[in-house]
């Protein structure tokens, strides 16, 4: 039996996931919690936030996220996939910064528009 702490809202529900019965959730006061609680041990996925350097003396990095959720295990690849990434101004929000992360088909993009 796993005890998770559900942030699918601010509620914050308490889990049980019975992983010996087929991953039973108790504890959800609602269906998005219960799938969330299956969904982390069956196959956890995050959005990545980060930010990427900038060509600018004003805004020296730029703030990016991924526009899906990708598998936890692919977060510090993804990571490492930024370290390279050096952007010009100007920069729009959704721009995309790297395609198909780690073979997730997520990409990275751009949370901010910075035009110097």
């Amino acid at each position: 039996m796993k005890t998770l702490i559900c942030i699918v809202c601010p509620r914050g529900c308490h889990l049980n996931v019975d992983e010996e019965n087929d991953y039973k959730v108790t504890g959800h006061h609602c269906e998005k919690g219960e799938i969330y609680g299956r969904n982390e041990l069956l196959h956890p996925v995050r959005v990545v936030t980060s930010t990427v350097k900038v060509k600018s003396n004003i805004h020296p990095r730029c703030p990016v996220k991924t526009d899906q959720s990708i598998p936890k295990e692919n977060i510090f690849p993804a990571m490492r996939l930024l370290d390279s990434v050096l952007l010009t101004p100007p920069i729009k929000r959704g721009d995309v910064v790297v395609d198909d992360v780690a073979g997730s088909g997520a990409c990275f993009v751009v949370t901010r528009d910075l035009d110097t």
